[in-house]
C-alpha cells in the first residue's frame, strides 16, 4: 500500500514547512513539486482551509494529489465576506448570504454532505448557517428550514 499524507492547507498557500516537509521528505518525493501542485490545485480556495491527500509511490517516488472541498462553514464565510462565524449564533448575526449561494454550496459539496437529494443538502447548508449566525436573504435560516420542511410534508 502506498504511503499517504493528509494535510489541511490554506488554498494556494501551501509551504514546504513542518507538516509537509517532515512527512514527505523521508519518502523521497520532491517536496517543492508537491507544494507547487497543491498551490496550483487549491488557488481557487484562497483564504480557506482545504484538505489534501498526497499518495506516494515509494518505488518510483512519484505522487498523486486528491484535493478535497473546503468545509461548508468556510464556503459560507467566504460568501458572507466574513472571517469567522458568531460565537452567539442565536442572538448575533455576522453576515448574510443569498439562497442562490446556499444552493451553489450544496451542489458543489455534493456527496460530501449527508443528504440524498439537492434539497436535503440545501437544508444541511441552511443548518450550518444557523449555527454560524448567518442569515439567508435577510431571513433567519430556521424560518427557511421550517417553510421548506412544511412544503415537503414535514419530512
Amino acid at each position: 500500500m502506498a504511503p499517504e499524507v493528509s494535510v489541511l492547507v490554506e488554498g494556494g498557500k501551501a509551504a514546504a514547512g513542518a507538516a509537509l516537509g517532515a512527512a514527505l521528505g523521508p519518502l523521497g518525493v520532491n517536496v517543492g513539486q508537491v507544494v507547487t501542485q497543491i498551490n496550483e490545485k487549491t488557488k481557487q480556495f484562497a483564504g480557506m482551509k482545504v484538505p489534501v491527500l498526497v499518495k506516494v509511490d515509494a518505488s518510483t517516488r512519484s505522487f498523486t494529489l486528491e484535493v478535497g472541498r473546503p468545509p461548508t462553514a468556510a464556503l459560507l464565510l467566504k460568501e458572507a465576506g466574513k472571517e469567522k462565524g458568531s460565537g452567539k449564533s442565536k442572538t448575533d448575526v455576522v453576515g448574510d448570504v443569498s439562497l442562490d449561494a446556499v444552493k451553489q454550496i450544496a451542489e458543489s459539496k455534493g456527496e460530501d454532505l449527508q443528504g440524498r437529494s439537492v434539497e436535503e443538502r440545501i437544508n444541511q447548508v441552511l443548518g450550518t448557517a444557523v449555527s454560524m449566525g448567518i442569515t439567508v436573504d435577510g431571513e433567519d435560516p430556521r424560518t427557511l428550514l421550517a417553510s421548506r420542511l412544511a412544503a415537503r410534508g414535514g419530512r
